[in-house]
């Protein structure tokens, strides 16, 4: 089991991996995500990632199903990069993204947890840090989280937004946006950066307004 290990691009990955559902989850790219798993089921995921390669596929579950089957097609992996044991039956992580994937095959071993053989080509970007980001329309990635955070009494620390790169700006304000399943996986299927940060502006504009014409939204 190597640590620090850097991803260079798909041909590097595993072609099967473990697949976390998780409703209203999104990783992204070099984010990190914690986790606390309890369930049997994923304990064992945990342990089998940890014996392996490290590597989860985080993916949310499809509310309308139908055709397309139980889950979306498209995930993000992340590498577990913390890991405590509580010492009451959990585990504490932290999955840090490495790239997307979309859903090939399922994999059954008579494994507890899903596996899916995945493909990575059409992300082949995503193993680039802040590829792309130079495109990215700061300024009204800005004052959308302005706008966001006045509406909703939010303390903002504007000296790190400040500093931040472009790319950890729009996939970080992405991850922690209160939004719902269909606009979280719009955002984590944008073709690249810009396009993410442009629908993140788009999706919270959208909100602000049915949030002040008194209409339901996700914010409330």
């Amino acid at each position: 089991m190597a640590s620090n290990v850097t991803y260079a691009g798909p041909e590097v990955m595993p072609e099967t991996i473990p697949v976390f559902p998780l409703s209203g989850a999104l990783l992204l790219p070099r984010g990190q995500m914690p986790l606390n798993i309890f369930e049997p089921r994923y304990m064992s995921m945990i342990d089998h990632a940890m014996k392996t390669d490290r590597l989860i596929g985080m993916i949310q579950p499809n509310p309308d199903r139908g055709d397309v089957g139980p889950l979306f097609q498209v995930g993000c992996a992340g590498r577990i990069t913390e890991l405590a044991e509580t010492g009451d039956g959990r585990y504490i992580l932290t999955l840090t993204g490495i790239a997307r994937f979309r859903i090939r095959d399922s994999v059954g071993d008579g494994a507890p947890f899903l596996q899916f053989l995945v493909d990575w080509m059409p992300f082949a970007d995503d193993y680039t840090a802040r590829f792309g980001e130079d495109a990215v329309d700061r300024l009204s990635v800005m004052r959308a989280l302005k706008d966001f955070s006045e509406a909703n009494n939010l303390p903002v620390d504007w000296d790190s937004v400040k500093d931040a790169p472009n790319e950890a700006l729009v996939n970080a304000l992405s991850m922690m946006c209160p939004y719902g399943v269909r606009e979280k996986q719009a955002l984590l299927e944008a073709a690249d950066l810009r396009a993410r940060g442009d629908m993140l502006v788009a999706i919270t504009e959208m909100e602000l307004a049915k949030a002040a014409g008194g209409g339901d939204t996700p914010l409330q």
